[in-house]
């Protein structure tokens, strides 16, 4: 009954844990290249494996670059004429999105005309968070059994999920603190225009009353 549990968590655990972000695309040559970047949310210090494999072409120049959204827009790394497989790591800085960027130069010895079918295939792996820890590594390390190995990797999954639910308890938080403070101001606006209305219209009777006195009307 204990194995059959382990095994329906660990099976739970592994339903709901991130996947790998992995994706093959074209990236056309130019003389200014526009970027080609592909977002990731993560979470603040969180691992992030990139792994990139750039095919083969002759008077291209691959540069890749990685990047957050945040307000500093902070750049971790940038690396220029990337070939075969790379493999690069950092660590995001703040909550929100990790971008990989990647532009492809054409040498300037090849005419814009002859370049339209110029580019280069990018096989890229994003690993954040958990799926980006190597327990192999771990494992030969600290001569973990694979049960130990298993219930490690449980633990990173379930690190992140409690973060995951930390950050989202964070985020209705302030999002209540904004709803509370935009109440409040639609409700004085709505005191003012009250008074407003009503000064105006006291101000009518009044003015039409001192008219229709000189117009002998009323007494």
């Amino acid at each position: 009954m204990a194995r059959i549990t382990a095994l329906s968590l660990l099976a739970f655990f592994a339903f709901i844990a991130p996947f790998t972000h992995a994706i093959k695309f074209s990236l056309p040559a130019s003389r200014l290249p526009v970027p080609k970047c592909i977002w990731n949310a993560a979470h603040t210090h969180a691992l992030v494996i990139v792994t990139a494999n750039v095919g083969p072409g002759a008077h291209q120049r691959v540069d890749i670059e990685i990047l957050d959204s945040t307000p500093h827009r902070n750049v971790y790394l940038s690396k220029r004429d990337i070939k075969g497989e790379t493999r690069l790591a950092v660590t995001a800085h703040g909550e929100g999105e990790v971008g990989v960027c990647f532009k492809n130069h054409l040498s300037p010895d090849i005419k814009p005309e002859m370049a339209r079918n110029m580019s280069r295939t990018i096989d890229l792996d994003i690993d954040i968070g958990a799926d980006a820890v190597d327990y192999n590594a771990i494992a030969n390390q600290e001569s973990l059994s694979g049960l130990e190995t298993e219930m490690r990797k449980l633990e990173g999954i379930v690190k992140e999920i409690v973060d995951e639910l930390e950050y989202l308890k964070k985020r209705e938080e302030r999002f209540a603190d904004t709803n509370l403070v935009t109440n409040r101001r639609v409700q004085n606006f709505a005191w003012l225009t009250i008074l407003a209305l009503a000064a105006l219209g006291v101000w009518q009777i009044l003015h039409l009353r001192s008219f229709f006195k000189r117009k002998y009307l009323i007494d």
